[in-house]
């Protein structure tokens, strides 16, 4: 379903907002290829990717970054980032997650306890993308509604099959 309303059959389609230290990084080629509205932003922090339809951001940080710009860089702009979006996550990207990799997570989930930020490793940019696009969609209001309902309907139809809850109609019946 598409933000605007369109069918179940039609491809959803987003305005993303990138700032523009990542105008000529991967993840915006794969977006615009996708067809979704790409703007960029100087005026957002660095990495940033925010769907604002759907009210979530995104914080992009390489590993390898990190270990060359050090951590305290990065701990400043996540806590600049999570004190302007309510619902951010931060998207740790590495080829792979050795030791040092999950380090780096954990001091970052040490430090960040408590807050709003949620961290999700990945190992490329197309996985980066996928994720983005797929948290962003299901917290869309058109789709969060659809799989409210969904999720009531199925509620519904698993208690109505529930053996407790038959029991409970043959004890009320027999009660009456």
């Amino acid at each position: 379903m598409t933000e605007s309303g369109g069918t179940e059959q039609s491809r959803w389609i987003t305005t993303v907002i990138l700032s523009t230290a990542l105008q000529n990084h991967e993840i915006s080629t794969v977006l615009q290829r996708q067809q979704h509205r790409v703007r960029y932003s100087e005026s957002v922090e660095t990495g940033s990717v925010i769907f604002s339809l759907s009210g979530v951001a995104f914080i992009v940080a390489d590993t390898q970054e990190i270990r060359m710009t050090g951590e305290e860089q990065l701990f400043r702009r996540i806590q600049k980032f999570i004190n302007i979006h309510r619902n951010s996550f931060l998207v740790l990207s590495a080829a792979l997650h050795g030791p040092e990799e999950w380090n780096i997570m954990f001091r970052i989930q040490r430090r960040f306890l408590g807050s709003n930020l949620r961290i999700i490793p990945v190992h490329n940019t197309a996985e980066m993308v996928k994720l983005m696009l797929t948290i962003a969609k299901v917290t869309s209001k058109p789709q969060a509604d659809d799989i409210r309902y969904q999720m009531a309907v199925t509620k519904a139809q698993i208690i109505e099959s529930s053996p407790v809850w038959k029991m409970l109609q043959e004890y009320q019946s027999h009660c009456n």
